[in-house]
């Protein structure tokens, strides 16, 4: 055995103890070839463009930290190359690459549209009571398609999940023998149903979307306004879900607030589950840190991991934009200690974005009076009927509970005085102990200000 043959055998040891789906594993990296090292350059060879692609995309980080776990230079660089055969030959391997006993490509055929993340599984889903309910529904669809939960609608805000526990159905199902999956974008669904149209091949493109046994539609809210595509879809949903085929869609926001699509698909999108996936709280996003630093040869301290958890709230993708910056970091400068002032250099972007997304009180207000179908004026009013008073205190005490404000500044913007807000805060905190209705109230308030109940200890 050469030098880059035992090389990539450790470094495949190394990946198959990261990598915990067997499936995934066979998939996309048991189907790679060692070929060369030169010029302190890996060179990895695969049988076609895409499995080049998507390999270059979303394991080339994770295998070149497989291989200097597994003894090579920490400046090594990484590259794949598709197997070409030779010229005049009718072998479908090189002339001159040896060839290697290994596992023929699973291309799945049961995949009728847009390939799946490989990294998008229930094994990579990390919950917690942000998203609990909604994985149990995901799980319960996979089991059981076309049966539980059909449609299911997950929504929630941008970057949390929702594309990753959908597709994490997806990748359970086509496990099953005889069932496909078809996976698509709105935005690929709109622009496939122009080109058919431009092309005369409507037939076909409704034959896709229409034989699968599993529909999965991200962003559905980007069909609003689109009257055709609209009607389109409304005819492909009718379709599977009378064939009793399972149809799962992600949003952003709930059904009942879609804008500009028509009310007979939004009452079939409510005829199954739907779900809201929330922003994750400090445990959730510590545990989901842990987990993706795992998956590296790196080590952090315990505390870098914390800073995170604690100034990266917004969602998950930037929560682990935030980790891969911090790795790239400590990996490249492994004699510095990190500490909370190099940290927020390193971040400064980030955690200048996070704090541009704090909530202010105009905003908490805009909430409050729409939820209780009142107007802005009445916030700052001097009315002081149990039906505008009430209101009014929980909004100052939203606004204590969820800014850095001080009582005064929260006061001005209200028009009130420093002793106004203390007696609603204490007010409204000593109402919360006895109400269950107001504490419900105040849960979804916060919930639709995009933050979790817990940060206000209900």
């Amino acid at each position: 055995m050469n030098n880059e043959q035992a090389l990539w055998q450790q470094a495949m040891e190394h990946l198959k103890s990261v990598i915990k789906s067997k499936d995934l594993f066979e998939r996309w990296i048991e189907i790679i070839k060692p070929q060369k090292i030169k010029d302190n350059c890996f060179v990895l060879t695969v049988d076609n463009d895409f499995y080049q692609d998507w390999l270059e995309k979303n394991y080339k980080s994770l295998i070149l930290s497989a291989l200097q776990a597994a003894g090579a230079p920490q400046e090594m660089k990484l590259r794949f190359d598709v197997l070409r055969p030779t010229e005049g030959s009718t072998d479908q391997e090189p002339l001159d690459v040896p060839v290697v006993a290994t596992k023929k490509p699973r291309l799945k055929s049961n995949m009728l549209a847009s390939p799946l993340n490989p990294i998008f599984t229930f094994e990579n889903f990390v919950t917690g009571p942000a998203n609990n309910f909604a994985h149990a529904a995901a799980l319960g669809a996979s089991q059981a398609p076309g049966r539980a939960y059909n449609p299911l609608l997950i929504h929630g805000q941008t970057g949390i999940g929702k594309t990753h526990l959908m597709q994490a159905v997806g990748h359970s199902i086509i496990q099953k023998p005889g069932m496909s999956v078809c996976y698509v974008s709105s935005e690929t669904f709109l622009n496939e149903y122009i080109d058919a149209l431009q092309k005369r091949t409507i037939v076909d493109f409704r034959n896709r979307y229409r034989r699968a046994d599993v529909l999965l539609v991200d962003d559905i809210q980007f069909l609003g306004g689109k009257d055709s595509i609209q009607e389109e879809f409304f005819h492909t949903f009718n379709a599977l879900f009378d064939a009793h085929k399972q149809i799962i869609m992600t949003s952003d926001v709930a059904p009942q607030k879609l804008k500009g699509l028509e009310p007979r698909l939004v009452s079939r999108f409510e005829w199954g589950m739907v779900t809201e996936i929330e922003s994750p709280d400090f445990e959730t996003r510590l545990a989901i840190l842990r987990y993706k630093l795992s998956l590296t040869s790196v080590k952090l301290p315990a505390d870098v991991l914390t800073f995170l958890a604690e100034n990266i709230k917004s969602n998950v993708r930037s929560l682990e934009g935030a980790l891969k910056r911090t790795i790239a970091f400590a990996d490249l400068n492994r004699s510095m200690t990190l500490t909370t002032e190099i940290l927020r250099s390193l971040l400064k972007d980030q955690l200048n974005n996070e704090r541009q997304k704090d909530i202010t009180p105009d905003e908490i207000q805009r909430i409050v009076v729409d939820y209780f179908d009142l107007r802005m004026a009445d916030m700052s009013s001097k009315k002081r009927t149990r039906m505008l008073a009430a209101p009014r205190q929980i909004a100052m005490f939203l606004c204590r509970k969820l800014t850095m404000l001080s009582l005064p500044e929260i006061a001005q913007s209200f028009g009130k005085t420093h002793a106004t807000v203390v007696h609603a805060c204490k007010t409204i905190q000593d109402r919360l102990q006895l109400e269950s209705d107001l504490r419900d109230s105040v849960k979804q308030l916060v919930h639709l200000l995009g933050r979790d109940a817990s940060c206000i200890n209900l």
